[in-house]
């Protein structure tokens, strides 16, 4: 379902007159306002080990759980894309992040309770201080390492992480 299904009255006047003005957005004809869909900021780590592996998680929830993913998560309003990334990989893995280098993003859809919310993946490559304290955590079920050339794109539920992979390993290969 496109989010702005979701939405039958303006949220400044209460009026059903909250019609669709394009994809992106809705005006209301009684009092003016316009509402626009812009995506939610997410993060990806990479982060690989000594031995050139990379940290792979099972996901805990929905969407696709079971599946594999990267650390990673929604940014918390306040905070940078680098902030929420060492956060989400901190929360996750139990790992903290010592350096952040943005590579990419992908734009994306997140089904979330039955709708499609807009995305701007941002994938960062991450150095972290002790591989130690590594553990699943949060919305992480399992962490491992995976040698990069054992890595199966198709294993990895959502979509953008699959083409951030393969972005990834053209260019560590």
């Amino acid at each position: 379902m496109h989010i702005l299904e979701k939405f039958g009255f303006c949220p400044v006047c209460g009026s059903a007159h909250f019609k669709p003005v394009s994809e992106k957005s809705m005006l209301c004809e009684n009092c003016g306002f316009e509402y626009f869909v812009n995506p939610s900021a997410a993060t990806v780590a990479f982060i690989l080990n000594s031995k050139g592996e990379l940290l792979v998680e099972r996901r805990k929830r929905e969407p696709a759980k079971g599946t594999l993913d990267l650390p990673g998560g929604f940014a918390d309003m306040d905070e940078t894309a680098e902030q929420g990334v060492a956060r989400e990989v901190l929360e996750e893995t139990g790992l903290t992040v010592t350096h952040v280098q943005y590579l990419f993003s992908l734009p994306n859809k997140y089904r979330y309770s039955g709708i499609d919310i807009p995305t701007l993946d941002m994938f960062f490559c991450c150095e972290v201080s002790d591989v130690s304290t590594l553990r699943a955590d949060d919305d992480a079920a399992e962490v491992l390492w995976v040698p990069l050339h054992e890595i199966h794109t198709e294993q990895f539920g959502l979509r953008s992480i699959r083409q951030g992979l393969i972005d990834f390993i053209k260019q560590h290969t």
